[in-house]
């Protein structure tokens, strides 16, 4: 699939890449609605509207990715509730063999992700992530989400990368397309975020539901 003589580094996003989006998915979806309710007294269902409209009105802004955002806009202890569902928190089961074998490979392995520090933080405590990456980097760093052209300048300053020779690996079709635009070498989809949904279609990149279909040609 790709021409792995040509690829230095390996930029991962976290949050349904290498982590199962199911934790995101039912923290954000189901438990902060269910939340909301109980605090305002209101039915779930006027929760769940009134907290889309407000994920909506900020989404693809470093407003969307942030705890502490959330925290004063909803009025709920978003990071007390992080740690109310640690359990959940789970690699994909494919992550950790392919960020092996990127290793075995000599390959560079960097996360960039939009998720909060302290969000990242968490799920590094909770998953053996750390272990398979050779540096993390957060957009909160840079003040602009992955979607912005700045956060790219950012990351390929700070990590002196070759953007040419980078891989980058993501969910999210929007942000593949903002790396291409920033002028990453390669792009790749993962369409199973969350474990418990449909596969997700890809338009405009190659995009994969398992790891393990990289490794032949990555290994040779």
């Amino acid at each position: 699939m790709f021409p792995w003589h040509k690829i230095d580094t390996v930029l991962l996003d976290m949050d349904g890449t290498l982590l199962d989006l199911h934790f995101d998915n039912h923290f954000w979806l189901t438990l902060v609605p269910q939340q909301l309710s109980q605090q305002r007294q209101i039915s779930v269902a006027e929760a769940q509207k009134l907290v889309e409209q407000s994920y909506h009105k900020v989404e693809g802004t470093l407003d969307w990715y942030c705890i502490d955002y959330w925290q004063q806009q909803l009025g709920l202890d978003i990071l007390t509730l992080h740690y109310s569902l640690v359990e959940r928190i789970q690699m994909r089961q494919d992550s950790m063999p392919f960020l092996q074998a990127l290793h075995k490979a000599g390959k560079q392995r960097i996360l960039m992700t939009n998720a909060h520090p302290k969000s990242l933080e968490l799920k590094l405590a909770h998953t053996d992530l750390a272990h398979g990456l050779d540096a993390t980097f957060s957009s909160h760093e840079t003040g602009y989400p992955k979607e912005h052209p700045l956060f790219w300048q950012h990351a390929i300053k700070q990590f002196k990368l070759n953007p040419s020779r980078c891989l980058f690996v993501d969910d999210n079709e929007h942000i593949l397309e903002a790396s291409k635009k920033a002028g990453i070498g390669f792009q790749l989809g993962i369409s199973n975020p969350d474990s418990k949904k449909p596969h997700k279609d890809f338009f405009d990149f190659p995009a994969i539901h398992d790891y393990q279909m990289l490794h032949q040609d990555l290994l040779g």
